[in-house]
């Protein structure tokens, strides 16, 4: 049977009348040949691949355990090192999204854009587009941002006496003041100058918590008429602060080449926000401080004083110094030195003794103050000053040398500030007690 079955399809390949003995038989024994050999080779390749990846595999168990490191080492190293390369792979993923969001953004107005671009105006682009939606010009929004920022307004009335030569200045009442304080109100008083001399100059009484004061004051400046066209009349409402510097809630400036003298004039007018001008210079003073433990005596020198302050109208000025001893906000003794004549650089050293016990020096407070000397008039403040224990800045500093140093004289050079201030400053550490 099996002879029968291998013999079979011969006898029936020979009996094919069509088909050429080449074409049937040929073929077979030629698949056979060829196939053979490429699944050995085939089979040889796999071999040596296999034996390849099991040879680096050996190669790099090898290199592992030579490194002196436990198993839970370099499993960490490995999550690490895993870790920074997913936190790569993100970055760079959003990056790429980033991107593209912003072409979609770009591709959507192109053929404006290319304009833009060629008239070198890509930033007024984004002007367009705001003016667009708003619907305003530069102009438009300047007007409303002035409507939105309301101050308030002032009325106030003029009146010149040609015969006296005197210019008679009201200020009757302020309305609709901005609110300065946290309760919703203020405590206005208005300032009345005649710029550019700031030396003579007029404040009303404070009117607590209130944006609708009535003042109903006059205030009177002898100025010849000649000289009223270079004069500008400044009237500024302030909200008074006892603790600190008092703000400026707004102002009204009228050149005084611009006003009819010859009749009386009474008006409101909306106030403006006040110029942001630079802390003045004022000048600086160099004091010397000394104190004996033993005899309880504090000797406070005044040296001298350099680039005061112009006070006088042939631009110098006539500095004396006023020292006061303060506690708890009281006045416990005062003294001064000799005036100083046209000069803006005085030179004093003059010593003043003061007895303090050496319990009470954390309690004391030296104030020294600059003055210009006036026949006439006020003496008016050029700047002051303060040292102790509750000092800050300088203050404090020259106090503690001269602590830590006894019986030595320490000088140092302090800068002069506004009356004001420092008596904001004094007050407020006054009320702690």
């Amino acid at each position: 049977m099996k002879f029968n079955l291998f013999r079979k399809p011969q006898a029936m390949a020979a009996t094919e009348p069509t088909t050429a003995p080449t074409m049937t038989v040929a073929p077979t024994p030629a698949v056979i040949s060829t196939s053979a050999p490429e699944i050995s080779g085939s089979n040889n390749t796999e071999i040596s691949k296999n034996d390849m990846f099991e040879e680096i595999k050996s190669k790099f168990l090898n290199e592992i355990d030579k490194i002196p490191l436990p198993p839970w080492a370099l499993i960490a190293i490995a999550v690490v090192a895993a870790l920074l390369i997913l936190t790569c792979c993100f970055c760079i993923i959003k990056k790429c999204c980033c991107k593209k969001k912003k072409n979609k953004k770009g591709k959507k107005g192109k053929d404006g854009f290319n304009m833009k671009n060629m008239q070198g105006g890509e930033i007024h682009q984004d002007d367009d587009d705001d003016e667009g939606e708003t619907g305003l010009t530069e102009e438009e929004k300047e007007e409303e941002e002035k409507e939105q920022e309301k101050l308030g307004k002032l009325q106030y009335s003029i009146d010149y006496d040609f015969e006296n030569t005197k210019l008679t200045v009201g200020i009757l009442q302020a309305a609709d003041l901005m609110s300065m304080d946290s309760g919703g109100t203020s405590d206005p008083y208005v300032r009345v100058l005649l710029f550019p001399d700031k030396k003579k100059k007029f404040d009303t009484k404070v009117h607590k918590k209130t944006l609708n004061p009535v003042f109903n004051e006059t205030f009177v400046f002898k100025v010849p008429y000649e000289e009223l066209g270079g004069k500008t009349l400044v009237m500024s409402v302030y909200d008074y602060d006892r603790f600190s510097k008092h703000d400026v809630i707004g102002e009204v400036k009228l050149p005084m080449n611009t006003i009819d003298l010859g009749r009386p004039i009474e008006e409101w007018r909306d106030l403006e926000s006040a110029d942001q001008e630079e802390p003045e210079k004022l000048g600086d003073i160099c004091i010397s401080l000394r104190y004996v433990p033993t005899a309880g005596k504090l000797t406070v020198c005044i040296l001298e004083a350099k680039n005061l302050k112009k006070m006088d109208a042939c631009g110098l000025s006539d500095p004396y110094v006023k020292i006061q001893l303060l506690q708890g906000g009281k006045r416990l003794k005062k003294k001064k030195t000799t005036v100083k004549k046209n000069t803006l650089n005085p030179y004093y050293n003059e010593s003043f003794s003061f007895e303090i016990p050496l319990e009470q020096m954390q309690k004391i407070l030296v104030a020294v103050t600059v003055f210009d000397y006036d026949k006439i008039g006020k003496n008016d403040a050029i700047g002051k000053i303060f040292v102790g224990s509750k000092a800050t800045g300088l203050g404090l500093k020259h106090w503690s040398d001269m602590l830590a140093n006894p019986r030595r004289p320490i000088a140092q050079w302090h800068a002069l500030q506004p009356e004001e201030d420092i008596d904001g400053q004094l007050a407020s550490l006054a009320a702690k007690k």
